[in-house]
């Protein structure tokens, strides 16, 4: 599934290649696809990292494989970004340059109106979220887990309905200026309810409040087709919202925690699933580092978005068509390289000290799964060891 949000983000930034224009009147329901994406891994990111949590872990092993994880790739494609901004001739400032190699784009309310947006490559942004997450998971995970398992729906309901709120409280700041890329949207009330890490962290939350519910034995067996027809009905629902609130996860982050509750539950099952082929384990495997390049290859590639007018698209649907199926290729070409030959060398030399035998893990090496596990985790070591669609552990190599 993780290749699907990670395709979906890249659908969302070809809208105005696949409609023929660039806003606004782009159908909102292929540019909401980007927002629901990103909240889908920042709750599969929440549910992952306690779906395969050991409780003999350390604060500091944990964030040094984080940080192994997702700094070879955003540093690589940081630097890819300036010699291709330099190349296309796009100003170079301090704006959009420190900000997004610190990760701290998303700590900056006017981060667009500053020209902060010109040229870089924008997803990176989710980034700066990631590293909060992360930093706060270890007492999260110890906070969360003193909750009693009869519990853990009241908890994933009051946060749900605190993300559903999420917008309505945005609504006390001001309504202009309005973002560079929705004249629909303002600019602070973007920031506030869908870049803020604070905000967001909702979503991780429920992501692990959604993983206990499941390994507590408390899953309510809701089954992956429901659960994603459920998604489909709230993205569609969330793509008619006016303003802001069409950022928002509101509703889509419950399905999006439910569905991916189900992928899991069915992992545990040993279940066929769509996602649970080696096809679509490998491009699982590739769909980080496809969130990185897919922009740069829209910006810089054949489709020039960098040097877009903002006007509606004079090119012939085949030449759209042409320039969408090069820049797909393109892009899941250089995840392939970005992967192979950056991210998963650099988990395997660096995630661990040296000397230190391989940490924490799902299985013991007798292929049982830890001792002290609840029984739901334990009663299929063989689901667990499946390097399913979600509950592949990410953290490994």
């Amino acid at each position: 599934m993780r290749f699907i949000a990670a395709f979906a983000v890249l659908v969302s930034h070809l809208a105005g290649q696949i409609v023929g224009s660039i806003h606004p009147g782009l159908p909102y329901v292929i540019t909401t696809l980007g927002p629901v994406g990103v909240a889908f891994f920042f709750v599969l990111s929440g549910f992952i990292l306690t779906w395969v949590a050991d409780p003999n872990d350390t604060a500091l092993l944990f964030w040094r494989r984080r940080l192994v994880k997702i700094l070879p790739n955003h540093l690589t494609t940081f630097t890819a970004t300036v010699a291709l901004m330099a190349a296309a001739g796009v100003p170079i400032m301090l704006i959009n340059t420190i900000p997004p190699l610190l990760l701290i784009e998303p700590w900056i309310p006017d981060f667009d109106a500053l020209g902060g947006l010109t040229g870089i490559n924008v997803p990176s942004w989710t980034l700066g979220c990631e590293l909060v997450f992360y930093l706060a998971f270890p007492w999260l995970i110890r906070l969360i887990g003193r909750i009693r398992p009869a519990r853990l729906w009241p908890w994933a309901a009051g946060v749900a309905i605190a993300i559903i709120a999420v917008p309505f409280a945005a609504q006390v700041l001001p309504t202009r200026p309005a973002t560079s890329w929705d004249p629909a949207i303002a600019e602070l009330q973007s920031w506030f309810a869908y870049s803020l890490p604070f905000t967001r962290m909702l979503e991780f939350v429920l992501g692990i409040l959604m993983a206990r519910i499941v390994i507590s034995g408390r899953w309510i067996r809701l089954g992956m087709t429901p659960a994603f027809l459920l998604t489909t009905a709230c993205v569609v629902l969330q793509s008619n919202l006016p303003g802001v609130f069409r950022l928002c996860a509101g509703p889509t982050a419950s399905a999006l925690a439910l569905l991916i509750a189900a992928g899991a539950a069915a992992d545990v099952r040993t279940a066929r699933t769509p996602f649970s082929g080696r096809t679509m384990v490998w491009l699982g495997e590739i769909s980080f580092a496809l969130y990185l390049v897919h922009y740069l290859v829209i910006q810089y590639g054949p489709i020039d978005g960098v040097h877009a007018t903002g006007e509606a698209a004079t090119a012939t649907p085949s030449t759209r068509l042409v320039h969408i199926l090069l820049t797909v290729a393109i892009s899941l070409a250089l995840a392939a390289a970005l992967y192979t030959l950056v991210e998963r060398p650099a988990v395997r030399r660096f995630s661990r000290p040296r000397g230190r035998r391989a940490g924490p893990t799902p299985v013991r090496e007798d292929g049982l799964p830890p001792t002290g596990w609840p029984r739901t985790r334990r009663r299929d070591a063989r689901a667990l060891r499946h390097p399913g669609a979600v509950t592949h552990d990410e953290t490994r190599p």
